[in-house]
């Protein structure tokens, strides 16, 4: 599956961390997941992974952070959100209607 940009156009941010999040899908075939810039200094991603089923979220983060530790600290810091669900966690999870349905930023 592609990597989805929901909203907005790519930068090198974006790029740079599709670039990682493209290895997660290596190892990962069946997760989707969308990055797009909510700001000029947020970005945010989702990824919706069957292989989640049964981790915690400390389990979760640390699985994605092994891959976008490769990224400059420049890069990290524009990152503000990172959603990390499984399939069936999508449908009650509101940090998803917000991801869905995003609140405009005043930046």
């Amino acid at each position: 599956m592609a990597i989805n940009i929901p909203r907005g156009h790519s930068d090198q941010t974006i790029d740079a961390i599709i670039s990682c999040l493209e290895r997660y899908q290596v190892d990962h075939p069946r997760a989707q997941m969308d990055v797009y810039r909510q700001d000029p200094v947020s970005v945010r991603i989702r990824i919706v992974d069957p292989d989640f089923v049964g981790t915690g979220k400390p389990e979760r983060s640390q699985r994605i952070w092994n891959y976008l530790d490769d990224l400059t600290a420049d890069a990290q810091s524009d990152i503000s959100t990172v959603l990390l669900l499984t399939p069936e966690e999508t449908r009650n999870s509101f940090a998803n209607f917000e991801f869905d349905d995003p609140v405009s930023s005043k930046l």
